[in-house]
């Protein structure tokens, strides 16, 4: 397999740290961005001469590009890039402030489109690469209590859909990245919590609640597992538009896509009803 070089954001922990040491085990070499020195000093000692920290806010525009064209030149040309720096954010529609909705699709939604955009137009000149961002099942479904977090990651998901269709013609892939429950702390210390205030969802988010932080650490999901996945389609001349880890995730991901076809059959005869009698004016 040939040896590649990679940029993955997110690597202090969680799957970006998993995807990042499967990488490094497969040979490859990795620039992974994170938050403080310690970080960068803990992700370079896994494997020295191949693993570069860089640290990095992924919200930081212009700190982004600056990065992509260092590494670009010191580190060399890259192959693939992940997108994958992001966190939870739990809460009900209606308690979650305002503020911390914009914060979640600051990080999740415009952090990766600032790193897939940095590295973008080198992969273009070169007409090869692989672009990847990580969004979640609830990307393709939606589950009470994150609306805010399923929302920034069904943005995401049409972002990486419209990309692939554009930069497919210049060789390169885009690949959305759907996991289910992972045994990280994702759930757990990484999560984002807006605090109650109504007690008519009592009933209903309660539960919920609890049964996440029950589930934290205990989760199905091997991160191991989802880094050889991501290597694997790394390596393949057609990878997925769409790669869905964990067979909760398919579970959850199917039922919700056949809830859509469900309706859109059941309403077909309403939806053809607001065309114009004579078709299109062209």
């Amino acid at each position: 397999m040939q040896k590649q070089k990679w940029l993955i954001t997110g690597v202090s922990s969680g799957l970006g740290r998993a995807f990042a040491q499967a990488a490094l085990a497969a040979g490859h070499t990795v620039v992974g961005t994170v938050r403080s020195e310690d970080d960068l000093r803990a992700f370079e000692g896994l494997a020295p001469g191949y693993a570069h920290g860089r640290i990095l806010d992924v919200t930081d525009g212009d700190a982004v590009s600056s990065v992509v064209a260092e590494v670009e030149q010191g580190v060399g040309p890259l192959d693939v890039v992940v997108a994958n720096a992001g966190y939870g954010l739990e809460g009900t529609f209606e308690e979650t402030p305002l503020a911390e909705v914009r914060r979640q699709f600051e990080v999740n939604v415009f952090g990766a489109v600032a790193t897939l955009r940095a590295a973008l137009p080198y992969m273009r000149r070169r007409r090869r690469g692989h672009l990847m961002a990580v969004t979640s099942m609830g990307g393709l479904m939606a589950v009470p209590g994150m609306s805010a977090y399923c929302g920034s990651k069904f943005a995401l998901e049409g972002i990486l859909e419209a990309l692939g269709k554009e930069v497919a013609q210049f060789g390169i892939h885009v690949t959305a990245i759907e996991p289910g429950s992972f045994r990280t702390d994702w759930a757990g210390r990484s999560m984002t919590r807006a605090a109650r205030s109504i007690d008519d969802y009592d009933e209903l988010f309660i539960p919920i609640r609890e049964a996440r932080q029950k589930a934290s650490g205990n989760q199905l999901g091997n991160p191991a597992k989802a880094g050889e996945a991501v290597v694997h389609i790394a390596s393949v001349d057609r990878p997925p538009a769409h790669l869905v880890l964990g067979s909760d995730a398919l579970r959850l991901v199917t039922a919700a896509r056949t809830a859509v076809d469900d309706d859109i059959r059941a309403w077909e005869e309403l939806s053809r009803t607001t065309d114009f009698p004579e078709g299109a004016q062209l």
